[in-house]
């Protein structure tokens, strides 16, 4: 059931939800995952104002802070998360945003509410040894196939060589998969939001995948996807992610060592060694430099843990 299928049935607000939904899409250019969960979050929104109201247009119009907070209020009850409840408060201003420019509501009551305080929670790269070791194939089970190690290498050397998301990385077609044969020098890559952006690929990632393609037992079309699973079809995340389990536990990796890990690894291990922050914010795609500013957080965690382990006027003396 679509998200404007559940709201309350007033057909002016279930025409300006979907008005709503297609400037997200066309204008904004979210990510589908997060167009569904800002539908839902302001379905149950405007669900919990029919429950307080006989017209949901008139409490709209006539919207108050207070009544958003005690709808907050109701998600800590059902166990929202306080990340949950910001996106919830994110999606209500966007919502409010846009049907202010109609003349239907203000968006000053939503503004007026604080957004939920959030963990303070780090990005947790793979240390240069384990993404290295991963990147080469070292850490995959003794019993795969060649051509399978081979594979695993090729994906994880563009998760942590260019910094691609593990989706990205397996929406790489053979037409465009790296090469050194042909001396691949960038890769142009949609990431959230339909956004594009060209990343610099390292003459081992073109290695890596002429390793893969030269050991794959299947005949490809030029715009057939370059990773393909045992059997032949399309590879799937969740084999991914397998696989760095099976990592996690050959190199002794910690449970925070995902795939999205080596992303974190290429951008913090780039800032370590100089590179400039604006550029990482380019290679990662990332829309708002604040989010690649928290990278600068974890290398001075990084660099405080150095200094405390190493310092002598830094130990405590037991």
């Amino acid at each position: 059931m679509s998200a404007s299928a559940q709201l309350p049935f007033v057909p002016s607000l279930v025409t300006r939800f979907s008005d709503w939904q297609t400037h997200l899409r066309a204008e904004r250019r979210l990510a589908e995952a997060t167009l569904h969960a800002y539908a839902t979050d302001v379905s149950g929104f405007l669900a919990f104002l029919e429950g307080v109201s006989d017209d949901v247009m008139v409490a709209l119009a006539d919207l108050r802070p207070a009544t958003i907070r005690r709808f907050l209020a109701q998600r800590v009850q059902e166990g929202a998360s306080a990340r949950t409840r910001a996106r919830n408060l994110a999606a209500i201003r966007s919502y409010l945003t846009f049907l202010e420019r109609e003349g239907l509501a203000e968006a000053a009551p939503a503004r007026a509410v604080k957004t939920p305080k959030l963990p303070d929670r780090l990005p947790r790269p793979v240390d240069a040894t384990a993404a290295l070791r991963m990147a080469r194939g070292e850490a995959d089970d003794l019993e795969a196939e060649p051509w399978i190690v081979a594979r695993n290498a090729a994906v994880f050397s563009l998760m942590y060589g260019a910094g691609l998301r593990v989706s990205e990385a397996l929406s790489v077609t053979k037409g465009e998969a790296p090469s050194a044969q042909n001396d691949s020098r960038s890769l142009r890559i949609t990431g959230k939001g339909g956004k594009t952006r060209l990343v610099p690929v390292l003459p081992v990632i073109g290695q890596a995948c002429d390793a893969y393609a030269r050991l794959m037992p299947f005949t490809l079309e030029i715009d057939d996807f370059f990773f393909r699973g045992a059997r032949g079809g399309v590879l799937d995340q969740r084999i991914v992610r397998r696989v760095t389990e099976t990592a996690r536990g050959r190199l002794g990796l910690p449970s925070t060592a995902t795939p999205h890990a080596l992303r974190h690894a290429f951008a913090t291990h780039l800032l370590a060694a100089g590179g400039d922050l604006r550029t990482i914010q380019d290679l990662l795609g990332h829309a708002s430099l604040s989010t690649t500013q928290v990278y600068t957080r974890v290398d001075g965690a990084a660099l405080l843990a150095s200094y405390r382990q190493a310092h002598p006027r830094a130990r405590v003396e037991e």
